[in-house]
């Protein structure tokens, strides 16, 4: 299965990468059909561990590797990972401040221009926006694996440990996306489709960052820092302020444990598997 997978075009691999992190996104929400509710400790921990997948990720997988590769390009490393990891937050600023999205979860604070768009479309934009990073991270990975010359085969390894790293946390945070929503009062079916929109747009994401570094080598550093850039403001604008939200003094650990178990996850998964 390995070798078929490897044997695959590069903008493959990735759409099926993605196809995986969207279809546990998936799943996950659709735990709105036997759960109604979702503890607030619980949520808190669901988002901690995200963020601590995601910032994992952003070093082992893709800041490292840029590092590398600006020095195997001839560039100023520190210099290339600084611009494309500023780049990558400062395009979520502006999408967070000209986009017109609601936050995720308990807290439906409206943010972007402003606008008469109903709040389900308006929730569908916020889900884009936060997973756009984990898509393209994905997707630049598998990209990365075309100029490797020695270790393809681990070079692919530490691609799928990425993804499966991103897909775990794509489980319950597609819960935490549904439940908040059938609280609510949505519809279990509607909130199921809410939920598992939130991974719907990575594919996309993975393909156009796969294709993107396929055919313009240079800028795979800067692409990969992009990547980390982008997840690393996810992760301080928007998941951990809100699994600190209406906590009690207990209740506060249970995010940051969540940061710690998603941390070790996939950094053991990036280092067992690249």
């Amino acid at each position: 299965m390995l070798s078929w997978f490897i044997g695959q075009e590069i903008w493959l691999q990735a759409l099926l990468a993605t196809l995986f992190t969207w279809g546990l996104t998936a799943l996950g929400a659709s735990l709105v059909f036997f759960f109604k509710t979702i503890e607030r400790n619980i949520f808190n921990l669901v988002l901690g561990f995200a963020s601590g997948v995601m910032i994992a990720a952003s070093f082992w997988s893709l800041l490292a590797p840029a590092i590398e590769m600006a020095v195997e390009l001839g560039f100023i490393a520190w210099l290339v990972v600084a611009i494309g990891f500023a780049c990558g937050g400062i395009f979520l600023y502006l999408a967070d401040k000209t986009v017109p999205h609601m936050h995720l979860g308990f807290n439906h604070d409206k943010e972007g221009l402003p606008t008469r768009l109903k709040r389900t479309v308006l929730l569908v934009f916020a889900i884009t926006l936060h997973n756009i990073p984990e898509g393209l991270a994905v997707g630049v990975a598998f990209g990365a694996v075309h100029y490797v010359t020695g270790d393809v085969t681990g070079a692919t390894m530490a691609a799928i440990g990425l993804a499966i790293g991103i897909g775990i946390q794509n489980f319950p945070e597609g819960a935490a996306v549904s439940i908040p929503l059938r609280q609510e009062g949505m519809s279990r079916t509607k909130a199921f489709l809410l939920g598992q929109a939130s991974g719907l747009v990575e594919p996309i994401a993975g393909v156009l960052g796969a294709i993107l570094v396929l055919h313009v080598r240079p800028i795979l550093p800067y692409a990969l820092a992009f990547a980390a850039g982008a997840m690393i403001y996810v992760v301080v604008e928007e998941l951990i302020p809100e699994a600190q939200q209406k906590v009690t003094p207990k209740g506060a650990h249970y995010a940051t444990l969540g940061v710690m178990i998603g941390f070790i996850v996939m950094m053991v998964l990036d280092v067992a598997l690249g």
